[in-house]
């Protein structure tokens, strides 16, 4: 089974992107679920999201404790809410930002017996730029499609189009394509 923790404030479309993460999953024949943590339920807030994938039905109801991987979609969060906590060894993050893990003091986390594989996706410019507003949901989702071995970009991109009307939709997997090319990019060897 394959976790994913979402950690975001409210209006950033959290909870779409678990949503939008278990559909690409379900279009790939895999189970998936996904739900909410809300705190105080308004704009702004802190919230986070769960998703689980597997290849065969999940009994789980639980929030994730120990995820696979982690995406951060406002790093405003890395310094009040303990992000990493039960994060496994090797596990994947995406952050939202357009700095470098090692420039937002991260570095650590890519070292020592944990060894952490972190992408910084500026995805909130990405959406800006292609949507005309700051969620940065379906552009972390591209990033984590060009991971691998989570949900293929094809899937991404079909659950995107089923969660949003056909010109918003468009704009959208504009942002999770380029967002994917950049992760894609930085996992070439020459980038590593």
């Amino acid at each position: 089974m394959f976790q994913i923790r979402i950690h975001g404030r409210g209006g950033q479309g959290v909870v779409s992107a678990a949503e939008m993460l278990s559909v690409a999953a379900f279009l790939e024949d895999r189970h998936a679920q996904a739900f909410p943590s809300f705190g105080s339920e308004r704009m702004g807030a802190p919230v986070m999201a769960f998703c689980r994938i597997d290849d065969k039905p999940i009994r789980l109801r639980e929030p994730v404790a120990e995820p696979d991987a982690l995406i951060v979609q406002d790093a405003t969060l890395l310094h009040q809410v303990d992000l990493f906590a039960g994060l496994t060894p090797g596990g994947i993050i995406l952050l939202n930002s357009k700095h470098d893990f090692r420039e937002l003091g991260l570095a650590s986390l890519a070292g020592g017996d944990r060894r952490y594989r972190i992408f910084s996706i500026p995805a909130t410019d990405l959406a800006l730029k292609h949507v005309g507003r700051a969620v940065p949901n379906a552009a972390l989702l591209g990033g984590l499609a060009a991971v691998g071995g989570v949900v293929r970009l094809a899937s991404v991109v079909a659950a995107i189009r089923e969660k949003f009307p056909a010109a918003i939709a468009e704009k959208n997997v504009a942002a999770a394509t380029e967002a994917h090319a950049l992760v894609a990019r930085a996992l070439e060897p020459a980038h590593a």
